[in-house]
């Protein structure tokens, strides 16, 4: 069975997540009749929720004899498959920020952004190499709906980021790509440069690191 996109379709898992958003913690019943399909059907698809952790469970407090009775809920991972209008407020805000303030109190606000994201990165970055700082680094960005991998060019490692996390803001203001090369800089404790980004056509953002 194919897993949910970000953007939910009809598929019955999907109808189930949409139907718990709506009306919240339900039963095998109250969804089979809200679904007009067996409980079969039904606990099929629970199934395969709860395993890709889309679902939770809890025991409900009604009475009575006969088997417990157990009703479910949706987790926060399933709560990021509904649209977000993050990146617009990002954009907007950055914008007025631009014309209230000005360029370079922006840029200054933009260093601060970038240092408060290098010490959360860097809370979890390990290794004493700095291929296995790079490589830590990748799998950070990764758990956070980054798609990245590392490879290496002679005495070169690159870190490709395959998704832009800023897509909508650092397709009007580059300088949010400066900013995450800093970052990176920070984190690493090395010299990173972008070499090519995902902005001027690339399949990847591929950012060239070198010791200091």
């Amino acid at each position: 069975m194919p897993a949910l996109s970000r953007r939910l379709d009809n598929s019955p898992g999907g109808q189930i997540v949409k139907l718990l958003q709506r009306k919240g913690a339900m039963g095998i019943k109250d969804l089979r009749r809200e679904l007009g399909v067996s409980d079969t059907a039904v606990r099929q698809q629970i199934a395969y929720l709860m395993a890709e952790g889309y679902l939770a469970s809890t025991r409900s407090e009604r009475s009575g004899p006969g088997r417990p009775h157990y009703v479910y809920m949706l987790t926060d991972k399933a709560r990021d498959l509904f649209a977000c209008y993050c990146e617009d407020l990002a954009l907007n805000l950055y914008e007025e920020l631009l014309a209230d303030q000005g360029p370079a109190v922006v840029r200054k606000l933009l260093d601060r952004v970038g240092a408060r994201l290098a010490n959360q990165y860097q809370q979890k970055v390990r290794g004493e190499m700095l291929q296995e700082r790079v490589r830590s680094l990748a799998a950070v960005l990764d758990e956070r709906g980054i798609l990245s991998d590392v490879s290496h060019n002679d005495d070169i490692i690159f870190l490709h980021e395959y998704n832009c996390p800023y897509h909508e803001l650092a397709a009007e203001h580059r300088e949010i790509c400066e900013m995450e090369e800093a970052m990176m800089s920070d984190v690493l404790g090395a010299e990173v440069e972008l070499q090519s980004c995902i902005m001027d056509g690339h399949t990847s953002c591929s950012f060239a690191v070198r010791p200091k």
